[in-house]
């Protein structure tokens, strides 16, 4: 009985091996497949991490778009003229051109301070416009300046000979740019009654006030 049992035992032995081999086989490959999951997961990460960039140059391009947009008018890329007109009498035009290759806005009316003056003229609020003038490459805006009182009703009147004109900001704050047009070589007479008008976006409107 004894030498039976032997070769059944070493029978049993061996299959009981082959058994616990398959299982190990079977628990490595569960275990491969977690690192295969991993790396799904990686590639899940390296997809969002590619998503991410994606969003992230879609939020560039967008950014790049934003920087097409308008900025304040100002600096090399305006060209500003002062000219009297005949029509309203006492006044002058103010035009601004873009001479650059990307549009700008003109934000709140000129900050024309002529000859000495330690201040600015008012603006005349009723002509605020409904919307920020822009100007694309090669247009112009235009302010008018009422230099004077009609009836000669205005005091201190006196000739200037220069004109400095600041730019605004969006926040309607002064920039640092200022232009520096030529009056007509006899000057201009101001008096106390001096006031600008908002930016139009044509001359028509400016001279209309």
């Amino acid at each position: 009985m004894s030498s039976v049992r032997d070769p059944r035992t070493r029978l049993l032995t061996a299959a009981a091996a082959v058994a616990i081999a398959a299982l190990s086989l079977t628990a490595c490959g569960d275990g491969s497949g977690e690192p295969d999951g991993g790396s799904s997961a990686g590639g899940s990460s390296t997809g969002s991490s590619s998503g991410s960039s994606s969003a992230k140059g879609a939020k560039s391009s967008g950014a790049g778009a934003g920087d097409n947009k308008a900025v304040a008018c100002g600096g090399s890329s305006i060209k500003t003229v002062a000219a009297p007109v005949n029509r309203p009498v006492n006044h002058m035009l103010l035009t601004v051109t873009n001479t650059g290759s990307a549009p700008c806005d003109l934000y709140g009316y000129p900050a024309a301070r002529f000859g000495e003056a330690q201040s600015v003229p008012p603006v005349n609020k009723d002509s605020k416009p409904q919307a920020v003038v822009r100007l694309a490459p090669g247009k112009s805006g235009y302010a008018a300046v009422s230099l004077s009182a009609t009836d000669g009703s205005g005091t201190n009147g006196h000739t200037v000979k220069s004109l400095a004109v600041t730019f605004q900001d969006r926040t309607a704050e002064s920039t640092s740019w200022v232009a520096h047009p030529s009056l007509p070589a006899e000057g201009v007479y101001v008096d106390d009654s001096l006031s600008v008008t908002y930016w139009q976006q044509s001359m028509d409107n400016a001279l209309s006030w």
